[in-house]
């Protein structure tokens, strides 16, 4: 987390001297203004003309308003530009660690991170500022009243020790309320986008209202949290209200027997009394270190996400080929499950190969391998005698594509959706080929309508999910792609398929018909390849038939 949390401060690069100018700045006139009055009222006393130590007054106070003008502006320009790049950051390292290792984070509780979190740790550079800012009121009260009275500073010492010991504990119990409400308001966040995502289900079941009491279920917790946060408040607020005036009457205590005895003026305690009550100030000291907590708790939660490594890739190209797959005794594991175990399997290059199993077999595990959505444990995935981790991001990307039963569209527009970035000659091919072109032509902009205007059924999404994916050179991964396609349609697209020479096909389907137009089928049972055969060979097994339910 500390790596994470001074890479924040970093971040607030030129803006951080402007508020450690401005904040100095406000403290020297804050430090000066008690002196300069205090010799106000000695030339008050005396009778002489104290009207230049008024304007003087007067001019450090309008320094003190410029300071903290420029302190604040400042601040909320440092604070935006690092949550723009905290945030920016957050985002590409959800993207580049890989849906695989992004799934132990809830949905939600990324957004909550990203959004809110990425503000409060934003706060790490000025808040490190303001705290050291904060030293020098009381470092130079002691420093001035050393100056005017030796005494009056042991006394100053004194109380402020008391100070100290309470913005010690405050911080350390702040900082373990804050991470606890911040963690709770993740949860919920997490349990509302499950609910957002699943609202159809629910109105169809009837269960809204027992929806509700699950998300809101941990709401009486981060209440507790929240009392916890305003206990602590309150707690050093009366300390604070304690150990402030304890200082300022042993201050005045010693400034008054000094002040008989003839050691200082009427001026000097005047002055030695406001220095008191700024070295004291612990309610503006209990905010700062607030604040500090709340960006130290933002940064751990940031730094949660930022620490999970991210997909590595190799620098290889493919050599030619037509996209020969291989799994050598790849094993996957997950929450101390066996998914996969030592498969073996070679699926050769052109071929349209299906993937048929019971639920649970390990079928989707199997696809991500291929796709490169996931890693395995043990052994390892070639392409065209290539292992999948050696290629270039851009040489894997360009060779492999893969479509899914339930495909997330993203873009601004439908073409973008197909095309990723593509010419619109590639986007035509591709919609032709999976039949899109056939339903989006009939939009009132076509492919230049809006994703989110565009109305389209389960199956019309998949057949945009199976278009964008179409532009692999080399292996096409279908993950129970065409499982919402009426029969028809679902027909014409596995024949093209099986007609689209040049590439592997590899495709995961519950559908007696893919599989027997397939070039062989692979058939996994409990992570396990039971059989590698033709459909027509298979079907004699009734274990096969019963794959299909």
């Amino acid at each position: 987390m500390s790596t994470t949390f001074g890479a924040i401060v970093r971040r607030g690069g030129a803006w951080l001297p402007v508020i450690g100018f401005a904040a100095l700045a406000g403290t020297l006139s804050t430090l000066a203004l008690p002196a300069v009055l205090g010799r106000a009222v000695d030339a008050i006393v005396a009778g002489d003309d104290s009207g230049r130590w008024l304007l003087l007054a007067a001019a450090l106070v309008v320094v003190g308003i410029l300071a903290d003008l420029i302190d604040a502006s400042a601040g909320i320009a440092c604070v935006a530009g690092t949550t723009a790049w905290l945030r920016n950051r957050l985002v590409r390292q959800v993207l580049r660690m890989g849906p695989d290792r992004a799934r132990r984070f809830d949905t939600g509780d990324l957004v909550s991170r990203i959004s809110g979190n990425a503000v409060d740790a934003a706060q790490a550079g000025p808040s490190v500022v303001t705290v050291v800012a904060a030293v020098l009121p009381p470092a130079g009260s002691l420093v001035l009243l050393v100056v005017i009275d030796p005494w009056l500073a042991v006394a100053f010492v004194a109380g402020l020790a008391v100070v100290a010991a309470v913005l010690r504990a405050f911080t350390v119990r702040s900082t373990a309320v804050f991470t606890a409400y911040q963690r709770t308001q993740g949860r919920i966040a997490a349990r509302l986008a499950e609910s957002l995502a699943g609202a159809r289900t629910i109105a169809a079941a009837g269960t809204a209202g027992r929806e509700e009491s699950r998300v809101l279920e941990p709401l009486p917790e981060l209440h507790g949290h929240g009392r916890q946060t305003w206990q602590v408040l309150s707690r050093a607020a009366a300390q604070g209200a304690v150990a402030g005036p304890l200082v300022l009457v042993a201050v005045l205590a010693v400034g008054g027997l000094a002040l008989v005895d003839g050691r200082i003026t009427a001026g000097d305690l005047f002055a030695a009394s406001r220095y008191a009550v700024l070295g004291a100030g612990l309610g503006g000291l209990a905010g700062v270190f607030g604040q500090l907590a709340r960006a130290r708790a933002g940064a751990a939660r940031a730094a949660e996400v930022l620490t999970v490594p991210a997909v590595e890739y190799g620098s290889r190209a493919l050599p030619e080929g037509t996209g020969r797959l291989e799994f050598r005794h790849v094993t996957v594991r997950s929450d101390g499950t066996t998914l996969l175990d030592d498969v073996d399997l070679t699926v050769p290059g052109g071929a349209t190969v299906a993937v048929v199993g019971h639920s649970g077999a390990g079928k989707s595990v199997l696809a991500a391998l291929a796709a490169r959505l996931r890693d395995p444990d043990e052994g390892e995935v070639l392409l065209d005698g290539v292992p999948l981790g050696e290629l270039s991001h851009e040489a894997l990307r360009a060779a492999v594509c893969a479509a899914f039963e339930r495909p997330v569209l993203v873009g601004a527009t439908v073409a973008d959706a197909i095309g990723s970035g593509r010419d619109r000659a590639s986007v035509l091919t591709a919609a032709r080929a999976t039949h899109a072109h056939d339903f989006v032509s009939r939009y009132p902009e076509g492919y230049d309508t809006p994703l989110a205007d565009a109305p389209m059924s389960g199956g019309e999404a998949q057949r945009l999910g199976l278009a964008r994916a179409w532009h692999a050179r080399r292996l096409l991964v279908l993950d129970d792609a065409t499982s919402s396609l009426d029969m028809v349609t679902e027909m014409q697209i596995s024949r093209t398929l099986t007609d689209d020479g040049g590439r592997t096909r590899l495709i995961v389907t519950h559908r007696v018909s893919t599989a027997a137009r397939a070039d062989c089928v692979v058939w996994l049972d409990a992570g396990r390849v039971r059989a590698v055969a033709p459909h027509h060979r298979l079907w004699q097994d009734a274990g096969y038939r019963e794959a299909f339910g």
